[in-house]
Order: structure tokens, then sequence, then C-alpha cells
């Protein structure tokens, strides 16, 4: 069933089963309040008449034979004046002084109902058939001096009831058609406005299609922001995720954030070229990119712009860019090799039988490895804090570097979320300090220090090395995009910016300095409320 049918069905049937219901319960209500209403209205015009002098005394005069000449003329005049159908006198034995009919005075009341007003002296009000017809019949006993010698009846017949009520029912019919009327045209209004809104198109098809979509939109290798009026970021592909924090803050970090916050040189872009479309190659740090920005306008006006921007990389950038990875790929097949000729040594030994030179030639290999690994066992006790620091003691032994973890150092383990965060910092500040120290081998023996804690309201991370420093000409531009001391050719600008983008996210605050050691200390605090602020609920960062 298409939409537009199903959501009919649903409205007109929700509609009339909520009028008819609703009109059910009123004419159910308004019966039974007129009803109500004339029962007391009787019982208390009865009670006038039966405190009447003239009724007194007509019962009075003569009873068991009560004279009949002037009271039926006065009740009659009474009842000329109110809306019941008829007003009976009756006395102690039932017999009527007053009716309608002439020739019904004198004779016996009908219906058993006036015994009780007669034998107990009551009020009260029933529904019963007398000599008129069916009527609701209120009666009330009259005394003399404390004595009863009589009763009244104000009786209304159903028939006169039923066509005032009826006359009542048309005029609330009427009314609850017209506001059914104004429903089913209010829906059919609304469907109509759902129709042209979604192109005719059913939910399934609109969903499927924006799945589509995204997933288009994130395959495209060219980074695409789009943005709004206001310079917050709507959308954003992985492409450029990746581009601009390699992908460690996710889309909900981005979206609805200000496009300044992530990239100066692009939102100056937007703001110079307002409405219109423009074509620009800029820089971030020591990478250049190309950069198309497309205005997005409707009738009402510019809503935002498209920015669409991608690496500008010349001939001799793309033959370095190759000549790195396969550098890199030899690298990684040397240790293999490395590793692969251990592993055949250590087979060969246990072959021949030479198990205690394989107890020992393993024990070479693990000796270095165990101290580093109880002290990360008993500091810390996030998994993927100790699995990188363990990496990265490995790494810094490969390269020469020594690498020592603080004897005070200590971490909790904390959700996965903020673990990975951490891990990111700590992971580029320490590849950082590895190959400054590296660098500087030459001078002294190459160092690097970390220090973990979360003892007090901060989690506090601190990396030392005894490289040679930041360059004076980039050290107020070092966690800017881009900006690196190392070399053209090498993948850079990019680690410092991540930790910056990260302590932000905590609402941290980051800090290096040159010691008096002539050691670089990169010093990061983050408020452990705020870090466990953001693992509860992830939305308040989106």
């Amino acid at each position: 069933m298409k939409l537009k049918s199903y959501l009919t069905l649903t409205t007109i049937a929700t509609t009339s089963s909520v009028v008819i219901l609703i009109t059910i319960a009123i004419l159910y209500l308004l019966q039974n309040s007129y009803q109500s209403g004339l029962e007391a209205r009787g019982l208390e015009l009865a009670r006038v008449i039966a405190h009447d002098p003239k009724v007194i005394q007509a019962l009075r005069t003569n009873p068991g034979h009560p004279s009949t000449d002037t009271i039926r003329d006065y009740i009659e005049s009474i009842r000329s004046r109110t809306d019941a159908s008829y007003i009976v006198v009756v006395d102690q034995q039932g017999m009527r002084l007053s009716h309608p009919d002439q020739n019904r005075i004198g004779k016996h009341f009908i219906g058993e109902d006036i015994n009780r007003v007669l034998q107990t002296g009551q009020s009260y009000s029933t529904e019963a058939k007398g000599s008129l017809g069916k009527a609701i019949r209120n009666f009330v006993p009259i005394y003399d001096h404390g004595k009863q010698i009589g009763a009244v009846c104000i009786g209304y017949l159903s028939e006169k009831i039923s066509d005032i009520i009826f006359r009542q029912h048309m005029h609330i019919g009427l009314l609850i058609a017209l506001i059914y009327l104004l429903g089913i045209g209010t829906t059919v209004a609304f469907l109509l406005k759902i129709k042209k809104t979604f192109l005719d198109y059913e939910p399934e098809f609109i969903v499927n299609k924006f799945r589509e979509h995204g997933m288009v939109f994130d395959s495209i290798r060219d980074a695409i922001i789009a943005v709004d009026h206001d310079m917050n970021i709507t959308m954003i592909n992985n492409s450029a995720m990746k581009l601009l924090s390699m992908g460690v803050l996710s889309r909900y970090d981005y979206q609805h954030h200000p496009l300044s916050h992530y990239s100066i040189p692009l939102s100056h872009l937007v703001l110079e070229n307002q409405g219109r479309f423009h074509q620009e190659i800029f820089s971030i740090g020591k990478i250049k990119y190309r950069a198309n920005l497309y205005p997005i306008k409707t009738a009402k006006g510019l809503i935002g712009h498209v920015i669409v921007f991608f690496t500008d990389l010349t001939p001799n950038e793309l033959e370095k860019e190759v000549v790195y990875l396969k550098n890199y790929a030899e690298l990684l097949r040397s240790k293999t090799h490395e590793y692969s000729n251990k592993l055949n040594v250590l087979s060969g030994m246990l072959q021949i039988g030479k198990y205690e030179e394989s107890i020992d030639f393993i024990q070479q290999e693990t000796d270095r490895y165990q101290a580093v690994i109880n002290h990360i066992v008993l500091s810390i006790s996030d998994s993927a804090v100790a699995g990188l620091l363990l990496a990265k003691f490995n790494k810094a032994s490969e390269m020469g570097v020594k690498f020592t973890i603080d004897v005070d150092t200590t971490l909790a383990s904390y959700a996965k979320q903020t673990s990975e965060k951490l891990v990111t910092i700590i992971g580029n500040l320490v590849d950082n300090a590895l190959l400054a120290a590296w660098q500087n081998r030459g001078t002294v023996h190459p160092e690097v220090i970390v220090y973990l804690s979360d003892r007090g309201k901060h989690i506090m991370l601190e990396i030392q090395d005894n490289g040679i420093g930041v360059p004076d000409e980039i050290a107020e531009h070092i966690l800017e995009f881009g900006v690196s001391s190392k070399q053209e050719d090498e993948q850079n600008g990019v680690g410092l910016y991540l930790v910056k983008q990260l302590v932000d996210y905590f609402h941290g605050s980051i800090d290096w300095e040159r010691t008096e050691q002539h050691t670089t200390l990169f010093s990061i605090y983050l408020e452990k409320q705020q870090e466990a602020h953001n693992d509860e609920d992830p939305s308040n960062v989106a």
C-alpha cells in the first residue's frame, strides 16, 4: 500500500472512530444530564406546591372527600407556566385532586410508584407509565403540622422529552459533521502537501536513495564539505575527515561545528567568495590543495556552500610519494626477513636438540622486554595504552633510542572511545619525540621519557625528548595542520594537529617548552569530568 493511501485510510478510520465515540459520549451525557435536570427541577417544583397554603387547605378541609372546585384550576394555572406535562395532587389514599383531564379527577392515581411517597413520606423520582403515557415522575409528600395528608406528582412525558432531546441531537450532529468534514479536508490538504514535498515518492524509496547517495558521497576520493550560511559544517565525507584529522574524529564531531575550528584557510576561502563559484589553490602548512567553492542557492536565497578540495600534487611530488611508499615497503620486508631468520635459527636449534641453547637464545630476546612489560602491566590498567607503549618501546629499540617510562606513571582503564583518543594523542607525541631524539643522535645519546598520571582531577601526559627542539620560525604554528620540522619528503604536519584537535575535544590544554636540560617537553592536561561526560553521552559533542 502506498503511503498516501495508507495515511488516507488510517486518518479517515481514526477520525471516524473518534467522531463516533465522541458523538455517542456527548449524546449519552446530554440525555442523562437533561433527565437529571428534569428530575431536580420536578422535585423542586413539587416541594413548592407541597408547601402551598391553598393545596394544604384543600386537603385539610375534608379529608377523604377533598374539595376540587378550585384546586384543579389553581394547579393547572401553575402547570401552564412551567414545562411540566402534568401536576397531580393526591390525598393520603392516592385519590386525585387535580389532573389535566377533568374526567380523571377523584379517581385513584395509576402506578405503584405512588405507594412509596404515601407510605414512607420520601421524595424521589421514577420513570413509569401512567394514564397519559410513559413519563419521568417526581413525588413529594404534603404535610400539615407534621402530619402527612397527601402528595404531589410532577410528570414530564417521555415523548415530549424525546422531541426536545432529538432537536438538541440534531444541532450537535450538525456541529460534529462540520468538524468531521474539516478533519477530512485537513487530511486531504496534508496528503497533497506530502505528495508535493516527496515528489510522489514512497518513504522506502527516499530512504534507499538517501543511503545510496550517502555511500556515493563517502566513496568520492575528493574531500567534500558542506557548510550553512553561519559557516557551520552540515556534511562531510570520509575523504575530508581523513585530510583534516586522519579519520580520528567521527562525522558527528564535525557536524554543526564551525569550519574555522578545523581549517582556517577553508573558512577564509568561503568568507572571501560568498555566493559565487570560485577556484583557488591554497596551502595548509607545506601541503598545497586545490579547492572548488560552489554556492548553494534556493528561491529564498543563499543557504550555504559546498567545498571540494584535493591535494595539488605535481608529477615530481607524486614520484616522491611513490618512492616513500616503496621505501616503507622495503623496510617492512627487511624486518619480516630479520624475524624470519631468527625463527629459522630457533627452529634449527630445536631440531638438533640444542634445547639449552634455544632457551638462552629466547632469553636474550626477551630479557630486555621483561622489565618494561612488568612496569607497564603494573602501572597502566588501560590495555590499549599499555599495548601502544610496548609497541613504541620496540620501535625505539630498533631505532637505537632509549625509551623510558617514568616509575611514577599510573593510568586507570577508560572506556573505548576515550582510550582510542588517548592512544592517538600519546602515539603521535611519542613518534615525534622518537624522531627528534634520533635526529640528534650525533650530539647526545637519544632518549625519550614518558610520564602518565591520572591521580588528581586531571589526566596528565608528558612526553620528553633530547632532540634539537622546535625551530623558532615555526614555533608559533607548530600545532597547525601541515606545519612540521621534518624533511620535505616525509609525511608530516599532521601528528601535532591531531593532538590539538583531540585536546580541544576534551576541553583540555597542551603546552610545550624547552627545558634547562636541553630537552623538549610536551605536557597535556585533560579534565576527568569532561572525559567521563564525553564517554557517557557522545551526542554532546556532535
